[in-house]
């Protein structure tokens, strides 16, 4: 058996496969199956996950269209048995994709909305899209159609440390001059910024104004993560706490969520990195805006979501469509009204819960 997991979206939504790539390895224990990325930060996941034989990495967005046809076709000549679109794959560069490289199964989703101008006809094993459910769940309910029982234990997600990692993260701290005994709080006020996302993140004033009330009043170390075209983000943050927090460079993803695991809570947007805090099991306190929190809220650890609840919320859902706010007046209230104070409050919670401060 020979199968193909399509996983052409970002960071998090590769990341909540996992769980039921640990269910296909499972039933198909020494089969091949292999993952198709068109980001960097996937492909570092997945070529840690033991549960994949082989990781193929092409930037369809850049590469020239004649090149991505050679390099798919290429894939085609593997004979995959079974391909699988990664849910959400609403779009229909990803459909064709699926369909060129020319598997007997191709297993997707019915969307609710956009569907067919997705060319989501092309997968001939599909089932319909459920609000309700979890990414997650979503992605586990595919393999009905490779003869597993979808109703078993779904286990968490999977990211996968190495000791180099680690060892990296260590030393990091030792030349930030932190040690394992400080409160270390990690902030990601990123957030993806295709289709109009950046309007997923929290005000940057607002971060800093929550790591000067952390630091005043639990002299936590507060470190802000992000990928390099979030650095002048979180350059801008550090210069308004007057350089009291921790801009975190590092060269890897996975040296960055090795880091991460040495925070007592992690703050942060719907981002990739709030589901990598997610498998890393840390507490973490998430900021949501527009998005259906069943779809995406932290999956199997402990969570705070602050969100506000608004008629016209959740707004966005699965489409090539970018976010759009139908307000006329105080676009994306949703998240911009969202106070310091109530933030503060909800991390303070989790600090106290989790025993990382004192009550008082």
């Amino acid at each position: 058996m020979k199968i193909l997991i399509i996983a052409l979206s970002g960071i998090g939504d590769a990341l909540m496969f996992s769980p039921a790539l640990k269910l296909l390895r499972q039933k198909y224990e020494s089969s091949q199956i292999d993952l198709l990325s068109m980001f960097k930060g996937v492909e570092e996941l997945y070529l840690r996950n033991p549960d994949i034989s082989n990781v193929y990495y092409w930037n369809f967005m850049k590469e020239n269209p004649v090149k991505s046809l050679l390099f798919v076709l290429e894939l085609r000549k593997i004979r995959y048995d079974a391909t699988i679109n990664v849910y959400p794959s609403n779009r229909w560069p990803y459909n064709l994709i699926s369909f060129l490289i020319g598997a007997p199964i191709r297993i997707g989703h019915i969307y609710n909305h956009t569907n067919f101008r997705s060319l989501n006809f092309l997968n001939n094993r599909k089932i319909k899209e459920d609000d309700l459910k979890h990414n997650v769940l979503e992605n586990v309910a595919l393999l009905e159609f490779l003869n597993i029982n979808v109703s078993q234990a779904v286990p968490p997600l999977q990211v996968i440390l190495t000791k180099d990692d680690e060892t990296s993260a260590e030393q990091w701290l030792i030349d930030a001059q932190i040690n394992s005994s400080d409160l270390i709080v990690g902030f990601h006020a990123g957030s993806a910024t295709l289709k109009n996302h950046i309007n997923r993140r929290w005000a940057p004033e607002k971060f800093a104004e929550l790591a000067k009330i952390l630091i005043d009043k639990y002299k936590a170390k507060v470190l802000l993560f992000g990928g390099p075209d979030e650095y002048e983000l979180n350059d801008n943050i550090n210069s308004l706490t007057g350089t009291a927090c921790y801009v975190v460079k590092v060269k890897s993803l996975m040296t960055t969520a090795a880091l991460m695991r040495k925070c007592k809570v992690f703050v942060v947007n719907d981002s990739g990195l709030m589901h990598i805090a997610s498998g890393l099991q840390l507490p973490v306190v998430t900021i949501f805006a527009y998005t259906n929190p069943n779809y995406v809220h932290p999956w199997m650890t402990d969570y705070i979501l602050v969100r506000h609840e608004l008629e016209c919320s959740p707004c966005f859902y699965y489409s090539p469509r970018p976010a759009k706010c139908k307000l006329k007046e105080n676009k994306f209230k949703c998240i911009r009204e969202i106070s310091v104070n109530e933030v503060f409050l909800q991390v303070e919670k989790m600090l106290i819960k989790t025993g990382a401060v004192s009550v008082g």
